[in-house]
Parts: structure tokens; C-alpha cells; sequence
């Protein structure tokens, strides 16, 4: 068993995902990685350990640009809410250090699937052929897309045109609504710290990240 438990967490399985998998619980598994750290260790170095800061929203005011031909999220089928169907994703971006770079992620509601790519800035034309370059393989599986509300996703009726989607917007400061992409980011950033300059990551680094979370 602990053999088991030590090769999920050496691939940076949670020790809640692991006790989904092994008959024990997650409080077992940190115990176990807490006391080999004790001793010497370094399985605690596997653990997500991201720290939740409170942000400050401008008094919930939206003072970013207007997004042309924006479609709100309540216009969105009702039954996408029950994530039975695959084909509706939801995209954001991962900042890097200085705000320099950034990491395009795409994540499908309903199987978790995950593709993203790297972005030398975050403008729309550049995020937005880098979620068509990412998603035209799966195009027979792209419905719908939610987006953020930040601007380099002004190209999204571009975006709807390459790949015969239908684009929709969350509300300001509404991270749940796009709850699949900001968990999947969260796991990202195991990999892909704030103070990491994103310049130092290969396409190759990309590939094997997502294949991991994938998995």
C-alpha cells in the first residue's frame, strides 16, 4: 500500500485523488508523507500546497475594456450546467512572472480534458490562434466556450468562426463559472509557479505537464 501511495504521490497525485484510487484515506496518506519529511524525506515536496490570498475587486466594479459582440453566460443552453455532453470548454490565462508570457489552458467541461499552449504575450490575436492551433484537432468536439472577461479574448468571433463554436462570457469576478478552468489552473500552477519566468519553459515542458494532468 505504501508503495503504492509513494509512486502516485512521486507523480503529484493528491493524496485526496489517491485515496479515490486506494482503500485509505487522504488524512493516512498527508500523515504518511509528513512523517517521511520528518525523517528525512521529500515526498511533502509532491503536495499542492497553494495558498489562497484574498483579492481586492475595486468594490466589484468592472473597470476593464468592453469586449466586442460580448454574449453573457446566462444566454448559454441551460443543459450545459449538467456536463452530460463533451464538446463545451472553458479558457483562461496563466500569467508568468512580471506578467511576461503566458500560458493559454483550455479545459473541456464534462471529461476534465485539458490542451494548452505557451503565448509570448497575452494579446487577442495570440491567444486566439493559439486556442484554434490547440483545439482544431478536437473541432468535431468543440460546441461552446466560456471565457474570462480579460481582453486578449476579444478575438472570439474569430475564434467561433475557425472552429464552429459559440462563444460566452462569465460575469466579472466569477471564477466558479468557469470552475473546471480554474481548477485545472490551480493544478498548473504545481508546475508552473507565479515567480517562474515563463521564458524558461519548453514546449516540451507544455507537453509533459498536460499529459500529467491529463492523467
Amino acid at each position: 500500500m505504501k508503495a503504492q501511495a509513494t509512486a502516485l504521490l512521486q507523480l503529484q497525485w493528491s493524496p485526496e485523488q489517491i485515496a479515490g484510487k486506494l482503500p485509505v484515506s487522504h488524512e493516512t496518506i498527508y500523515q504518511y508523507v509528513y512523517a517521511d519529511k520528518a525523517s528525512g524525506g521529500k515526498l511533502w515536496k509532491n503536495l499542492r500546497c497553494q495558498k489562497q490570498k484574498r483579492k481586492r475587486y475595486a468594490g466589484g466594479l468592472d473597470r476593464r475594456g468592453q469586449i466586442p459582440n460580448r454574449r453573457p453566460l446566462n444566454e448559454r443552453p441551460l443543459h450545459i450546467e449538467d456536463r452530460k455532453h463533451v464538446g463545451h470548454w472553458e479558457c483562461d490565462t496563466v500569467i508568468g512572472a512580471n506578467h511576461k508570457q503566458a500560458i493559454m489552458t483550455v479545459v473541456e467541461r464534462k471529461s476534465g480534458y485539458a490542451v494548452m499552449a505557451k503565448v509570448s504575450n497575452k494579446t487577442s490575436d495570440l491567444v486566439g490562434a493559439a486556442i484554434i492551433k490547440v483545439l482544431k484537432p478536437f473541432q468535431a468536439r468543440v460546441k461552446r466556450l466560456t471565457y474570462d472577461n480579460e481582453q486578449e479574448f476579444c478575438g472570439h468571433v474569430e475564434i467561433d468562426q475557425a472552429l464552429g463554436s459559440t462563444g460566452y462570457f462569465a460575469r466579472p469576478f466569477t471564477s466558479w463559472e468557469r470552475g473546471s478552468n480554474e481548477n485545472f489552473n490551480g493544478l498548473l500552477r504545481q508546475y508552473v509557479p507565479k515567480k517562474r519566468a515563463m521564458a524558461n519553459i519548453t514546449d516540451e515542458e507544455i507537453r509533459m505537464i498536460e499529459n500529467r494532468l491529463n492523467n
